[in-house]
């Protein structure tokens, strides 16, 4: 297959990924935790195809050192670097969601306690 299909492969996958990515964390934003799992696996697929593509230009450069880089491989590599730190920090969003989705839950509850003990 020729560098610049593997490359489109690269771009497609990797923003599949992204797509997922922000998928979950739109779950997260509405408190839709039940979703975020999936969406993650998914993510996680689609870069998993997108590193095993670039590990065989790795391995192909190696052996046969590519005379050349075209632009389009630069950027499916860079495309799939940015993915993969976006992936990181989508993460840690959604942990920040869902805690402070159980913080207003917690804090829902005190209040109705606080509610309910004035009415007394």
């Amino acid at each position: 297959m020729k560098i610049e299909d593997l490359s489109m492969q690269i771009i497609l996958y990797a923003g599949n990924a992204k797509a997922f990515l922000h998928e979950a964390l739109h779950a997260a934003k509405h408190g839709q935790f039940d979703e975020i799992e999936s969406k993650r696996k998914q993510a996680a697929d689609e870069l998993l195809k997108a590193h095993k593509i670039q590990t065989s230009f790795l391995q192909e450069d190696a052996v046969e050192q590519l005379d050349v880089l075209p632009v389009l491989l630069v950027h499916a590599q860079d495309h799939l670097m940015t993915v993969m730190s976006e992936k990181d920090l989508i993460e840690e969003l959604i942990l920040l969601h869902q805690q402070q989705h159980e913080t207003n839950r917690k804090l829902d509850r005190l209040l109705e306690i606080v509610k309910m003990q004035e009415q007394n």
